[in-house]
């Protein structure tokens, strides 16, 4: 057992390593022809910077007093669709800036909806349900005083969240001042982005209805190894959920960077690939892994069958057969 966690924990160290890696290469290969921005764009980036702003002292003020630090969640899924759509005015509603709004708007609408029916959301803003990762972390020993967390508030939650955000929508700023019709290119990276809207569409509903009918039966007091198969394990291992541990957050991924594509569609990446905007889409990776590492440690901590399942299912790209 010691040496098949050890094979295990080392192929996880491995994979890290090397999604780091391609994050820093990509970063580096991207940000290498320097950040050139037009008139149109400085403007832009200017309004931006002060909705960002707002949000960030927002989310910090409130998440402070309330003592409740998923504010930032709360607004996760509504930024996005506010910054494609003052850039997409900024830009003078081109077809390009357009298309990729309105995808942006669908995959906001489907997760505020889908957050809202877990009880984010509520006539006092500043309460609903917390993300279950907050309360953890906060009793942490690195982060259970009160200083301490509230600069992590401040620098993680707030500052950093709120300008990754913003970051994963640099490429509609890249293709403002694009003079290139929209192509085949953007035809492809904007299908692209439909589907994995709707594929995380799937998992997310998947994901609901297990866990609904598993704290139902909880409910009326069967204790969970008394439960029916697949409900006794404590996590979903069909549908999607069979085929990767996190069909949605491979999703999620996807979708920004399947935006990224848009900026080769407009011509505006050197090499025919890179360009500063690919910034956003891969921290965003670094982000959803370390959160995905998290989570994992909390639900093998929970569930023990949960180390089986990793072992066996693949983590983001979903095994064939």
């Amino acid at each position: 057992m010691v040496l098949k966690w050890k094979g295990r924990n080392m192929k996880n160290i491995i994979l890290s390593a090397l999604t780091i890696i391609v994050v820093i290469v990509g970063c580096v290969l991207g940000l290498s022809q320097g950040i050139v921005l037009d008139e149109l764009q400085l403007e832009t980036m200017k309004v931006l910077l002060i909705m960002v702003s707002c949000s960030a002292s927002y989310c910090f003020l409130v998440g402070e007093i309330s003592r409740n630090n998923s504010q930032m969640d709360k607004l996760w899924s509504l930024l996005p669709i506010a910054y494609a759509w003052v850039i997409a005015a900024k830009g003078g509603m081109k077809v390009r800036l357009v298309v990729m709004a309105l995808i942006i708007t669908l995959w906001g609408g489907r997760l505020t909806y889908n957050f809202a029916k877990k009880g984010a959301y509520t006539i006092r803003f500043w309460e609903g349900e917390e993300d279950y990762r907050w309360p953890i972390l906060r009793k942490h020993k690195l982060l259970k005083n009160k200083l301490v967390w509230a600069l992590f508030d401040l620098i993680f939650i707030s500052i950093y969240q709120n300008a990754l955000v913003l970051a994963i929508c640099f490429p509609m700023v890249a293709v403002m001042s694009s003079a290139k019709a929209f192509s085949l290119m953007d035809c492809i990276a904007a299908l692209l982005m439909i589907g994995a809207v709707v594929y995380e569409t799937i998992a997310d509903k998947q994901q609901m209805a297990f866990q609904t009918e598993k704290w139902r039966m909880i409910g009326e007091g069967k204790k969970l190894e008394e439960l029916p198969q697949p409900y006794c394990k404590g996590f979903n291992t069909t549908g999607l959920w069979a085929r990767s541990r996190h069909p949605n957050y491979f999703a999620e991924q996807s979708t920004w960077v399947f935006l990224y594509l848009f900026c080769i569609g407009a011509g505006v990446t050197h090499h025919g690939v890179f360009h500063w905007s690919i910034f956003g889409c891969l921290m965003l990776i670094l982000l959803f892994m370390g959160s995905s590492m998290f989570g994992e440690y909390i639900s093998s901590k929970k569930y023990p069958l949960y180390a089986q399942y990793q072992k066996t299912t693949p983590k983001y790209f979903p095994k064939m057969f």
